[in-house]
């Protein structure tokens, strides 16, 4: 078996992966704040994680993943200012907290099965662990690590050595990075509030009792809390954005490995930004928010072609996007799909050449492009239609790109009395039955060698 090897942001090096357990590894990823819809570049990150997860599976390891839900804390200002996100969510669209958290959780879920991102084993919600961070904060207190302020507890990051071994930067520099939102009560700019309190003379919709006072938890303290409840030992693996380096994994850091003693994840991977054409990062406060439904099911795109788009770049190289980068993306994918159909049905050996040079190249820090590449070289090959068929569907453990859909039958039947509509030029029928196939929740696209039938 080829040995994998990831990109370590801890250490800036590509690193044999050995996890910490034989037989399982702990993988966390910070989930989404959930005040609103993801956008398309948030689910660039989950895309990555789905990728890894799959490869780490594919070389034969038991994996336990857990993500957040953070449904309290995450205030507007990562910096601990302004409103919390979720609180700002019920006032703009009236209703409460805790449907806000509700509605988004489900839409991301949503988002995610559209991706064909494996959902997590365990997922966990701040609000379901509030006891598991207050109990955090007591270790901390009792080690001398906290502080009160009118407005919250903080942690003392002057306390703590290599505060900046993630980041990599200069104290100064992440100093001055923390300055943007000066809070005149912290001790240094790095600061990070453990427990913020409810404002006084206001009863907010989220709010708990504590040792402190009436209030709720900071954002940094729920990963720690509830990455150390669910995975144990088996701290292998965390994952996120880029944006989660220099604050919200860099705090993670300090105030786990405070409160245990021992080092806090042995792996750290991050992916990049996806831009709109042009550089800009996308971002929800920006006129650039797109989702996956306003993106690419309104305008009828099959979701699993940005997931090949995807595949196409590398989890650590910004990502461009624009319409017809997608459309592009999406004729790939249709291409695949058609090269895949024409195997037919028989099922034969996988191929241990092209399955060996596969598995070296995902091994090697992920490397999805160059893993598409070797599928077009396989697809091309003397190889039998019915070894293909089977190496590509081996592959596609990887890739998740659903290439052995099975439609069902009466779907096929409705897409076969739409195409004799359209070509007896019957538009009205051909309509009403792209309508009523949509309607099931199947993409119809037409192509010169005739329809494409996918899920949406």
């Amino acid at each position: 078996m080829s040995e994998l090897f990831l990109y370590n942001t801890l250490s800036r090096e590509l690193e044999k992966f050995i996890p910490g357990s034989s037989d399982l590894v702990g993988l966390y990823t910070c989930g989404p704040t959930v005040y609103n819809f993801a956008h398309i570049g948030n689910l660039r990150t989950y895309l990555f994680e789905d990728i890894l997860k799959r490869v780490l599976t594919y070389n034969g390891y038991n994996v336990k993943h857990v993500m957040n839900i953070t449904d309290v804390g995450h205030l507007v200002g990562d910096a601990d200012g302004g409103e919390d996100k979720i609180e700002v969510g019920a006032k703009r669209e009236g209703r409460s907290a805790w449907e806000i958290a509700e509605f988004y959780t489900q839409a991301f879920k949503k988002d995610l099965a559209a991706l064909n991102i494996i959902e997590p084993n365990i997922w966990c919600k701040a609000t379901d662990n509030i006891a598991e961070q207050i109990k955090l904060i007591k270790i901390l207190e009792t080690k001398g690590y906290t502080y009160s302020t009118p407005d919250g507890v903080y942690f003392d990051t002057a306390k703590f050595p290599n505060y900046n071994k993630l980041s990599h930067l200069d104290l100064d520099k992440l100093r001055e990075g923390a300055r943007v939102e000066i809070n005149v009560a912290k001790k240094n700019p790095t600061d990070f509030a453990l427990w913020k309190f409810s404002p006084g003379g206001a009863k907010r919709q989220m709010e708990w009792d504590s040792p402190w006072g009436v209030g709720f938890p900071g954002w940094h303290i729920e990963c720690s809390a509830m990455s150390l409840k669910f995975l144990g030992d088996n701290l292998d693996i965390h994952c996120g954005g880029i944006d989660h380096i220099n604050v919200h994994h860099t705090n993670e850091i300090a105030q786990s490995e405070v409160a245990t003693g021992k080092q806090f994840f042995k792996y750290w991977l991050h992916g990049a930004f996806l831009n709109i054409a042009g550089g800009k990062k996308m971002a929800k406060s920006d006129d650039n928010f797109l989702t996956l439904d306003n993106a690419l099911i309104a305008k009828n795109i099959n979701p699993l072609a940005y997931r090949y788009a995807m595949l196409s770049v590398h989890y650590r190289k910004p990502m461009e996007y624009s319409e017809e980068i997608i459309r592009n993306a999406e004729s790939g994918l249709d291409h695949l799909r058609h090269q895949v159909s024409d195997l037919g049905s028989e099922m034969g050996e996988i191929n241990k050449e092209y399955k060996y040079r596969f598995l070296e190249v995902i091994n090697d820090d992920l490397n999805l492009p160059q893993a598409l590449a070797i599928v077009s070289e396989m697809l091309k090959s003397k190889l039998s239609q019915a070894d293909k068929l089977a190496t590509i569907l081996d592959f596609d453990l990887v890739l998740g790109l659903d290439l052995e859909e099975k439609i069902p039958a009466e779907i096929i039947a409705l897409a076969n009395e739409r195409e004799e509509a359209r070509i007896s030029r019957d538009w009205m029928r051909s309509d009403e039955l792209r309508q009523i196939i949509e309607d099931q929740g199947y993409l119809l696209k037409d192509g010169p060698s005739g329809f494409t039938l996918m899920r949406k």
